[in-house]
């Protein structure tokens, strides 16, 4: 243990960590079953009004730094805007979704990310879940399919009880190693502190040769954009939120019910917590150009950065928007709160969008469903352009999903 700046630093070996054995009753249904069992504060002897949303003041956007204010701190590590790495078949550099970095031994490199989550469901166990799978979508953007090693990043809330923290924190790192070991791989380590906030998130490392890699920079005219998950889980977490403030809840009741509330929460957190490893082998088998993933900048702002990285001279348009059901009526309650029709609605572990051939798309998004049972989208084209994004003005919004189903998630 040591002190730096004042903050009390643990270096914490993960692999371990263990959790009731009951928490394995709190994973999401997979794409079919509605029925799951919510984290329930008063079993684990906490007040019935414990929230692990509380422990944290921001959300969405309100946590990112803008990407324009990015770029002037980039500065400061980059003497060079144009310093790269150098790869067989394309350039690494600062701003993609992960770090590629030439070892010493010809023909590997080191593709490496971070991420950094604040709570966002009142269940810890599928909040870790949702952070190792945030954590690792920024390796599947890059089409790398296998992770070696994980490490966990966990940032202890000091507003915490002492009896709230051993609950909830060995929850989180349940779920987050669980997803890991999903995922094919292991959390080796990482490290704990003390916090205002509750914070989760970790690295994820991966040595991959050239060809394991999918450079984020060959999208070409003709190309469709594909989106492997539905938006709108920001405002699904939110409205979940404000069902419990009267105040909130009055400017959205008489667009959504307190059970459709409950289906979106639950749609959401599945989303969020399923990783895109299977998206991320389609990529090589339909020859992918580019990707990324969707985050807190939301689709539109993620699309502009990935633009700005292509060789050739495209721009993206999207038409398409597909929206977690009823999630759109509430955006278009709440003014300007929730802007997803402009596509800047912030999403967190969202899905993959991805610069896919034209003739490869449709058999892309089949197979995806018949491997997971969950949908992909045309959502766009590539044209010839200057290296923009945008959204047309009247994007058709598909409703996800497109019909309810008694006792079914999706």
């Amino acid at each position: 243990m040591e002190e730096v700046n004042g903050t009390v630093v643990h270096e914490a070996h993960l692999v371990a960590v263990e959790a009731p054995s009951e928490v394995e009753t709190l994973e999401l249904g997979g794409s079919g079953s509605l029925e799951r069992r919510s984290f329930d504060p008063v079993a684990h002897e906490l007040d019935a009004t414990f929230r692990l949303t509380k422990y944290a003041d921001l959300k969405g956007n309100g946590c990112k730094i803008p990407q324009e204010d990015i770029a002037k701190l980039l500065k400061g590590i980059q003497d060079n805007p144009q310093d790269h790495v150098q790869l067989e078949g394309g350039v690494g550099c600062i701003g993609m979704d992960a770090c590629i970095s030439p070892l010493r031994y010809e023909g590997f490199c080191a593709v490496q990310t971070v991420d950094l989550f604040y709570p966002l469901v009142d269940d810890p166990y599928i909040q870790g879940k949702i952070a190792c799978a945030g954590v690792l979508s920024s390796l599947y953007a890059m089409g790398v399919t296998e992770c070696d090693n994980m490490l966990m990043l966990m940032g202890v809330s000091t507003k915490l009880t002492d009896k709230e923290r051993d609950v909830v924190v060995p929850l989180i790192m349940r779920g987050f190693k669980n997803t890991a070991m999903e995922a094919g791989t292991n959390v080796r380590g990482g490290q704990t502190v003390l916090n205002p906030w509750l914070t989760v998130g970790g690295v994820a490392s991966s040595i991959c040769q050239s060809p394991e890699v999918i450079m984020p920079e060959s999208a070409l005219p003709g190309d469709v954009l594909v989106l492997t998950k539905p938006l709108g889980t920001h405002v699904a977490v939110t409205v979940h939120q404000w069902s419990d403030l009267p105040d909130r809840w009055n400017r959205i009741k008489l667009v959504i019910s307190q059970d459709e509330v409950r289906k979106a929460y639950n749609r959401a957190m599945d989303s969020m917590s399923r990783l895109n490893r299977t998206a991320a082998t389609l990529m090589h088998k339909y020859g992918a150009h580019a990707a990324t993933d969707v985050g807190g900048f939301g689709l539109l702002g993620h699309a502009q950065n990935l633009a700005r990285n292509q060789k050739a001279e495209v721009s993206f348009v999207i038409h398409n928007l597909p929206v977690i059901a009823r999630m759109t009526a509430v955006s278009k309650a709440c003014g300007t709160t929730f802007p997803i029709l402009q596509g800047l609605s912030a999403e967190t572990s969202g899905g993959l969008l991805i610069c896919l051939p034209r003739e490869q798309a449709a058999a892309f998004c089949k197979e995806i469903e018949k491997s997971e049972g969950y949908q992909a989208w045309i959502v766009g084209i590539v044209e010839k352009g200057n290296r923009t994004a945008r959204v047309i003005d009247k994007p058709r919004v598909i409703e996800v999903p497109a019909k309810e189903k008694e006792g079914e998630l999706w």
